[in-house]
């Protein structure tokens, strides 16, 4: 029989949608834990006691917590089931007490205070049944990131037991939504991915749309409506400073960062014809990209910047294309019935989410960036405006289900559907990348 770490790792890729058999035949493997059921799966037991030395322990413990489990590959137990943790990271736990939990990996930590008053979280992270170190590491940062510290040990660990980067430690930003439908109030808000730290950054004056961060997360572009038309804005998340894009008789949106920030695609009406443009942001020169009658919209850069997913109607109903990033070579990439909007290139290149109407339903969606291997991942009365997490595995979207829109997370493989932690109404949902 193999070891647990095998059959571990077995179970991560079981639900990432690896096949099994590139480990070991199904005959050669210790039993699985996390087992797929006809689409269902099982979330692997971990243990993950709070970390000894400091009063935040406990909500730090959740917070970590909390990350894996919304990831549905992970099922932290429960602490009231725990038996008395080690009270020291460097000791090696008494394994067998975690066995009779069905704890299959187990976190141990501490939080201790460098000569200059930051704080020091040290962890490592066990596979129970081998009785190995899996990973240690240790962080520091100032006693008010106690928040992220906990973000960035819940990415260690995810990166460590699934062999993909974590994508906990990032902010989303989004149109906050309030008020009765017909006067809704839209207001820029910015918050951790899990929902905390929400801060509003415009004040609803003027109503705000389509935001989306840079690469560098430092900035942000969006629409605003004010009484002289719609203005792209540039929006500096550290000072605080905004900028007109510039000015156009006629409707500007959908804005988007190219990859290195240098530039930004967007939409905008002229002369009663809707096209992509893109402007250089050092010289605010402008280029025309599209030039046919129809209405192109949704502009998103590929992640190497040499491409550029967008829809159109030329076709007579909005379809995607992709095209080169000088507007040449457009071709239609999408063929299936329906109506296809808002395509954005995922961060790794190898898949272009949208949203899809069909009928009186609606969808998110992936489809390679060639059109080929189309999969419906979400079904509802109103899903829209995808966003990808960092590490192309997660899209959250906006769902509006007669009662307003909120934000919603779903993964790839289209089984871990949930509902933002973030409450309130809201729409527009921009995922940023990894924090520096």
């Amino acid at each position: 029989m193999r070891s647990w770490r095998v059959s571990l790792a077995a179970a991560i890729l079981a639900l990432l949608g690896a096949p099994l058999l590139a480990l070991a035949p199904a005959t050669a493997r210790a039993d699985i834990v996390v087992n797929v059921d006809q689409g269902a799966t099982q979330p692997l037991p971990i243990a993950i006691p709070a970390f000894t030395g400091s009063p935040v322990a406990a909500d730090m413990r959740k917070v970590i917590a909390g990350d894996l489990a919304s990831s549905g590959l992970f099922r932290p137990l429960d602490p009231a089931t725990f038996p008395a943790a080690p009270q020291d990271v460097n000791v090696r736990p008494t394994f067998d007490a975690w066995k009779a939990i069905s704890a299959q990996a187990l976190v141990t930590g501490l939080i201790g205070a460098d000569a200059d008053g930051h704080m020091r979280v040290s962890f490592r992270l066990w596979d129970v049944y081998a009785g190995d170190e899996l990973v240690g590491q240790q962080f520091s940062s100032s006693p008010e990131n106690w928040r992220r510290v906990a973000h960035k040990v819940a990415d260690a660990i995810y990166e460590k037991l699934t062999g993909q980067h974590g994508y906990f430690d990032t902010r989303v930003i989004f149109a906050a939504e309030s008020g009765p439908r017909g006067k809704r109030v839209r207001r820029l808000e910015l918050m951790d991915q899990d929902g905390a730290n929400a801060r509003y950054l415009t004040d609803g004056t003027f109503p705000a749309f389509f935001p989306h961060f840079s690469a560098n997360t430092q900035e942000v572009a969006y629409m605003s409506l004010r009484p002289s038309g719609s203005t792209i804005y540039l929006l500096n998340l550290e000072t605080g400073r905004q900028e007109a894009l510039g000015h156009f008789q006629g409707m500007m949106f959908a804005p988007r960062f190219s990859p290195d920030g240098d530039r930004v695609a967007f939409s905008a009406e002229k002369d009663g014809n809707t096209d992509i443009y893109v402007m250089n942001l050092a010289t605010r020169s402008m280029t025309r990209l599209t030039t046919d009658p129809a209405i192109d919209t949704s502009p998103s850069f590929s992640p190497d910047g040499a491409q550029l997913v967008f829809n159109s109607d030329r076709g007579g109903s909005p379809q995607l294309y992709v095209m080169n990033a000088d507007g040449s070579n457009a071709r239609r990439i999408s063929f299936g019935s329906g109506r296809y909007t808002t395509p954005v290139w995922s961060p790794d290149g190898k898949l272009i989410a949208f949203t899809k109407q069909n009928g009186q339903q609606f969808h998110i969606g992936v489809m390679n960036p060639d059109g080929s291997s189309e999969r419906l991942l979400t079904d509802s009365y109103l899903d829209e405006g995808p966003t990808w997490a960092p590490n192309s595995r997660v899209i959250m979207f906006a769902r509006d289900t007669g009662y307003g829109s909120h934000l919603w997370s779903v993964d790839v493989s289209g089984k871990v559907l949930a509902p933002s932690a973030y409450a309130l109404g809201a729409s527009d949902p921009s995922w940023s990348a990894l924090l520096p």
